[in-house]
């Protein structure tokens, strides 16, 4: 049975700049660069069948590329820090792209997702870091933000159990529309 997961690939220049935050906590798992990604829905261990589905399902997906910014950093886990992250500026277009996945799980047949969706890119897993001095390292990075990153296409993502995280495959991708064909649908229509 595959673990997958939909996602969206970062590139390799802001790889780079996230990792030079990796070092300095006692008790992080820094997550690999090359790992690094933006989750849109989990979907687990699922059969061959509904993973199948999954992917017929995403291929239906229409949607405009878009642009979107790394902006701060947080953890997850309040008392019992779990995690470090970069978060994600609000931006209306992944949001309906997140959601627009999470129906589709849904018809293919998996359960609502039941937590409220965070963007995020997962920089650390955390054990039995101490909260204080999470939270110095989270000051002393707090302005952290990345250049524009152009959302072009998304991938279904596979991973292999692991401690921490990856190694991740890109199973399936999937493009978005571009603005630039469109335009250039457009003027060829014109001219007919």
């Amino acid at each position: 049975m595959p673990r997958l997961f939909t996602g969206i690939e970062i590139p390799p220049q802001v790889c780079e700049r996230l990792s030079g935050l990796r070092g300095g906590l006692c008790g992080a798992r820094w997550i690999d660069p090359e790992n690094y990604h933006l989750t849109l829905r989990f979907l687990g261990d699922i059969n061959e069948k509904v993973a199948d589905d999954v992917a017929d399902l995403l291929s239906r997906v229409h949607r405009h590329a878009f642009t979107i910014t790394l902006d701060g950093l947080g953890m997850f886990g309040g008392k019992r820090p779990r995690a470090i992250f970069a978060g994600v500026r609000a931006d209306r277009d992944l949001m309906a792209l997140q959601a627009e996945h999470e129906q589709l799980m849904q018809r293919a047949g998996l359960a609502p997702e039941q937590r409220r969706y965070t963007p995020h890119v997962t920089l650390a897993r955390l054990r039995a870091a101490r909260p204080n001095a999470v939270a110095a390292y989270l000051e002393s990075r707090g302005g952290f933000f990345s250049t524009p990153i152009e959302v072009t296409r998304f991938v279904l993502f596979s991973s292999q159990p692991s401690r921490g995280g990856g190694p991740y495959l890109v199973e399936e991708s999937y493009p978005l529309e571009t603005r630039g064909r469109e335009q250039d649908g457009l003027r060829q229509g014109a001219n007919r």
